[in-house]
């Protein structure tokens, strides 16, 4: 028997996510898999392609460009005959997790909150970037590259207070050299080996970005 026209969209959940690139949204989504598993068991994981682009603005300029993102999420997971239940927003901070990290991320994301009309949210604003949070699971790169091995000085450590993890990555790991496009088969290994329930060191931008799941119904 066919079911009644509409019944497919009220029952398929779809989270969406938004970030400066693909890497970045492959990367946030290994982390909501390890998070909220529960969630994403019922769920579908789909990308907007729009970079984001809000930790600059403020007042009006930062009110419409989330209402563009938050349009654009809707309309996603429309498209894949769902209902949007959650969305994740990504981008990198390039700068420490200080009080400018503080007050960007209380600005931004309660704008997030505020537009979202009920849907559950997450920023990951990452300091200094993605990178940063990969160095959290150093036991994960051997097994992208079996010759890497993240250097002491670079672990458990505050990685939200190391300048630009992503060329420290270049440098410490050895051949072949680290590149943007392996951040997400790190954050899969992390996820494979269950190493992201423990994280080596600290980072209040992965923190804060977890506990945002955390507090999703």
């Amino acid at each position: 028997m066919t079911p009644p026209k509409g019944r497919a969209s009220r029952e398929r959940r779809v989270i969406v996510l938004a970030g400066e690139d693909q890497n970045d949204c492959d990367i946030m989504a290994a982390f909501l898999r390890a998070h909220r598993p529960d969630l994403v068991a019922a769920a579908k994981l789909v990308r907007i392609n729009d970079p984001v682009r809000l930790r600059k603005k403020s007042g009006a300029d930062l009110a419409a460009s989330v209402r563009t993102l938050v349009g654009k999420a809707r309309a996603k997971a429309l498209q894949q005959r769902g209902e949007l239940a959650g969305f994740v927003v990504h981008e990198d901070l390039d700068g420490y997790t200080d009080g400018r990290y503080a007050q960007i991320r209380k600005t931004v994301a309660a704008e997030l909150s505020r537009q979202s009309h009920g849907v559950p949210t997450a920023l990951a604003l990452a300091a200094w970037e993605s990178e940063g949070w990969l160095l959290l699971f150093p036991d994960a790169f051997p097994y992208v590259r079996p010759r890497w091995k993240v250097p002491d000085r670079l672990r458990d450590k505050d990685t939200g207070r190391i300048k630009d993890a992503k060329e420290e990555l270049k440098r410490g790991l050895g051949r072949p050299v680290f590149r943007e496009s392996d951040g997400p088969s790190v954050a899969r290994e992390a996820l494979a080996h269950s190493l992201i329930p423990s994280p080596r060191g600290t980072n209040r931008s992965y923190a804060d970005f977890v506990e945002d799941l955390t507090d999703w119904p």
